[in-house]
């Protein structure tokens, strides 16, 4: 097991936060506009992915999200230890990215959010956003098109058309319940989340191994 590989689904998915995290309080802080601070967060968390992505897809793939993990190795590209490895260093990147990005706004390092985000609609819409996610990412390998990029802009545009704000990341969600901040869910409201990221990334992995398939 590659020590370097863990390293960079921890820093990567790290970074990932401190961009999703940091671009909140700063966009809160800078302006009353709900509308504005929500385009500043999607164009900061869709550029950061293309670089990270590019950065150390050549090191670990760059998946920086337990449900993509969970398809590679369901589609036989990982084994179950490195799998399971890979989304430890998610999750605790995931969360010490989120304690950086308070200590850099001069925040208190642990907190809990009080945001809501819960109900039918909203998983429906993690269901989508990670549906969407997954095949994008199957695509784009199948097309020989460049992962950061389609990563990138599929993301920033969900935060649009997704009632959720497309987080579409199991450890994403799970850092994003540490900052009582602009984006902030509730640690209770997790499972939802969780339950629906993982049916979108299946269903992805279902249509497209057939979808994307080499032959037939």
């Amino acid at each position: 097991m590659s020590a370097r590989k863990l390293v960079a689904e921890g820093l990567g998915t790290g970074l990932l936060v401190m961009a999703v995290v940091g671009s909140g309080i700063m966009a809160d802080r800078l302006t009353e506009d709900v509308a504005l601070a929500l385009l500043a967060n999607a164009i900061a968390t869709g550029t950061a992915l293309y670089v990270l992505i590019t950065v150390f897809g050549p090191i670990s793939g760059a998946q920086f999200n337990p449900v993509v993990t969970l398809v590679f190795a369901l589609r036989g590209e990982l084994s179950v230890g490195l799998a399971l490895a890979h989304v430890v260093a998610q999750c605790a990147g995931g969360v010490i990215g989120t304690w950086a990005a308070h200590a850099m706004f001069d925040l208190p390092l642990w907190q809990i959010s009080t945001t809501v985000r819960t109900g039918m609609p909203q998983w429906w819409a993690e269901v989508v956003a990670t549906f969407g996610l997954v095949l994008a990412i199957l695509g784009a390998i199948r097309a020989g098109a460049q992962v950061a990029t389609v990563v990138a802009c599929y993301i920033t545009a969900a935060y649009w058309f997704t009632a959720s704000t497309s987080f579409a990341n199991p450890a994403v969600a799970l850092a994003r319940a540490f900052t009582d901040t602009f984006a902030g869910i509730r640690p209770v409201d997790l499972p939802g989340f969780w339950a629906a990221q993982i049916i979108g990334a299946l269903l992805a992995a279902g249509l497209g191994g057939w979808l994307f398939a080499r032959k037939g």
